[in-house]
């Protein structure tokens, strides 16, 4: 095998320095990266193919992939397939995927794209809790603390856990024990309140959580706090479960409520790429 070589950073026109690395292993890497792309086993020529390689390279590496069962080949079919070493590779890898984690290095990049305070959210013992918090220099003043449980009417990132707690995942609905419950009570207490600006009934509770579905992101503008817009969006493991709420929050006056604007497409698309990293394959 070949070591594969960059160019010296000191050349003329090179690119940054990079470690040396087995270009044969990365040019072999390339079939398992179309199997796992395909929906099924391949033939060899429409794997090579896909890969951008000749049949007979391809055999060769395939021959190796086998022997470590990254590989397998239907002995009636001859087709190609991912082999039981690649599902414990996938699998041992989805094990060691901390969301929060995950989620609180990407929110740097996040706030100097769109400006706004951001926070994470999961769900705990008495609905959507905040887990961690960063303000952004232009961040209006809140009355919320790391721990604070978000009410599920009035706050977005309790919309969001609202309708997506019990989304339907592979033809089955995952409810959570504690949700109908605590929307019912926090209905209840609205309804004493006469609040006007959340919903009223379960009928109309049922209405917006569908609409944050189609949107696939939660808004709320004047009802946590007046003067203030935010946006929660879902973030889901493998199983399409949702782990947390990714949410952007801003005083009116600069923070763009727009659910197309510039808070929210940034938001979401990270949201989205956050989930695909953690193992998510649906919409």
């Amino acid at each position: 095998m070949k070591e594969r070589k960059t160019p010296s950073a000191n050349s003329p026109g090179s690119l940054p320095a990079q470690r040396a690395g087995i270009q044969s292993v990365e040019v072999g890497f390339s079939l398992l990266q179309v199997l796992s792309a395909s929906p099924g086993a391949l033939m060899l020529r429409d794997l090579a193919a896909a890969a951008g390689m000749s049949a007979a390279k391809a055999h060769r590496y395939l021959v190796s992939f086998q022997r470590l069962e990254l590989v397998t080949q239907d002995p009636g079919t001859t087709r190609y397939d991912l082999g039981p070493a690649a599902l414990k590779l996938g699998l041992a890898s989805l094990s060691r995927l901390d969301s929060v984690k995950l989620a609180r290095q990407r929110l740097g990049p996040l706030m100097e794209q769109i400006g706004q305070t951001l926070a994470l959210a999961v769900w705990g013992n008495q609905g959507p809790t905040i887990v961690h918090w960063e303000e952004s220099p232009q961040a209006v003043t809140v009355n919320l603390r790391l721990g604070d449980v978000m009410p599920l009417l009035s706050s977005a990132t309790g919309l969001c856990f609202s309708a997506f707690m019990a989304q339907p995942s592979a033809g089955r609905r995952h409810p959570h024990d504690r949700l109908a419950p605590l929307l019912k009570n926090e209905l209840a207490r609205m309804q004493k309140l006469a609040r006007k600006d959340v919903p009223q009934t379960m009928t109309e509770v049922a209405a917006v959580l569908e609409e944050v579905r189609q949107r696939g992101l939660a808004r709320v503008v004047d009802t946590l706090l007046p003067g203030v817009a935010g946006f929660c969006a879902p973030v889901f493991d493998a199983d399409g479960h949702l782990v947390l709420g990714m949410v952007a929050m801003g005083s009116l006056a600069s923070f763009d409520p727009a659910w197309d604007g510039a808070v929210a497409r940034p938001l979401a698309a990270a949201a989205r790429q956050l989930s695909a990293d953690l193992g998510f394959t649906g919409a």
